[in-house]
């Protein structure tokens, strides 16, 4: 099982990138994770091998691999999950997402592939042609 989420701040996987590396670099003990509100019902299966899947201008474009899941609490109070992730970023073949709010359950067979290896660099297309692309599909 794994996780969708709108990479929100982020319109590329460069981008995605370049907020990790910064933040990285401010703090050396800084951990790779999403705090998100809620809390996973489903978190057994999801931390045996699941990932959560980026969805960039509303195309899933990479997938960081789910270490473990963390209690976070605010600054208010609020018991939050801190969704830990490898600091890998892999690149997929794109999969167009319609919009959402929060994160969805993913199920392997639905999600998409990853690159093939030695693919990782290549330019990634324009979102509007890779939606296309997907629609009719030739991902």
């Amino acid at each position: 099982m794994n996780l969708v989420k709108l990479c929100v701040g982020a319109d590329s996987i460069a981008a995605l990138q370049g907020w990790r590396a910064a933040r990285k670099a401010d703090d050396p003990n800084w951990t790779c994770r999403h705090v998100t509100r809620l809390w996973p019902k489903r978190e057994a299966e999801l931390l045996n091998g699941g990932s959560l899947y980026w969805v960039f201008k509303g195309v899933i474009l990479a997938r960081q691999r789910i270490l473990r899941l963390d209690e976070v609490i605010g600054e208010d109070g609020i018991r939050r999950c801190g969704i830990v992730l490898d600091e890998a970023i892999i690149r997929t073949e794109p999969q167009p997402r319609r919009a959402f709010q929060g994160w969805r359950y993913l199920a392997a067979e639905d999600a998409p592939r990853d690159l093939p290896q030695g693919r990782e660099q290549d330019e990634a297309l324009p979102s509007t042609l890779a939606t296309a692309l997907a629609e009719i599909g030739l991902r």
